[in-house]
């Protein structure tokens, strides 16, 4: 028929009667599907991401507490074995001086055993080698420590506040003092028996990360590092001595009034 539209156009034109808002719809239908497959791939993987850093921040965690641990473990096996000078060989190395003047003997020669560790540490990280990083953090931790009981245990000596016990009770009360940052008070079997329970090696791991944090900068390449670690050590030292000798101070035992052996105040062993 003429005018009409021949039957194999129609057919042609059938897809585009679709088109349209619902033939939009439509189309929105048929891909639902495959896109909620995607956002569930999507989502397993994203939780697979998250799930994974979870895991790896569990187990530094766990690694870091574990470091932490083995270095409270190590000074206090080494403190027994750290030479401390008892009252009688202090005055026989420093005669005619009083308590406060050999005290500052002490703190000023402590001052320069910490500040020589911190600028060795420094000095070793003069190129820096990030794998042997924590090794030089744990070592200039662990010589400052050592310097660091060492003054503390003859500070009591020169205040005439010796901790009770035997040799490792005593180490462990002074290493106590040493996390606390304070003087032992002899008179409180408390403060001395706290010490010798698990409360120290978790006071122990606070300090060691207090001064993991703080001696950071000594890792600064260049040299530049040993110079601020011997400065920040020197500094810390001083700090920790003044605060000792203030609780000190307050429960000092003149001299003479100390209990003496056949040969001078009683042994530290």
């Amino acid at each position: 028929m003429a005018g009409s539209t021949p039957f194999r156009k129609r057919r042609s034109r059938q897809p585009e009667l679709t088109t349209g808002p619902g033939g939009d719809a439509a189309r929105q239908d048929a891909s639902a599907p495959g896109d909620t497959a995607g956002n569930h791939v999507e989502r397993g993987r994203t939780a697979s991401l998250a799930a994974a850093v979870g895991r790896g921040a569990a187990k530094g965690g766990r690694g870091a507490r574990a470091g932490l641990t083995a270095l409270a473990d190590r000074i206090i096996a080494n403190a027994p074995r750290i030479p401390v000078r008892d009252l009688a060989t202090l005055r026989a190395q420093f005669p005619g001086l009083g308590p406060e003047e050999l005290a500052d003997k002490l703190v000023a020669g402590a001052a320069h055993g910490t500040s020589t560790v911190g600028a060795g540490v420094g000095a070793a990280a003069m190129l820096p080698v990030p794998p042997a990083m924590p090794a030089e953090l744990a070592a200039e931790i662990a010589g400052v420590a050592a310097v660091e009981f060492k003054l503390i245990a003859e500070l009591h000596e020169v205040y005439g506040l010796r901790a009770p016990g035997n040799l490792r009770q005593r180490s462990l009360a002074y290493l106590a003092a040493w996390a606390d940052e304070r003087g032992i008070d002899v008179t409180a079997p408390t403060t001395v028996n706290a010490a010798l329970g698990g409360q120290l090696k978790r006071e122990l791991r606070q300090q060691i990360l207090k001064r993991t944090f703080r001696n950071l900068p000594s890792l600064t390449p260049f040299m530049i590092g040993a110079t601020v670690g011997a400065v920040m050590n020197r500094r810390d030292t001083r700090r920790l001595a003044a605060k000792v000798r203030k609780d000190l101070r307050a429960r000092q035992v003149p001299w003479e009034a100390l209990p003496e052996g056949p040969e001078g105040p009683l042994p530290l062993l």
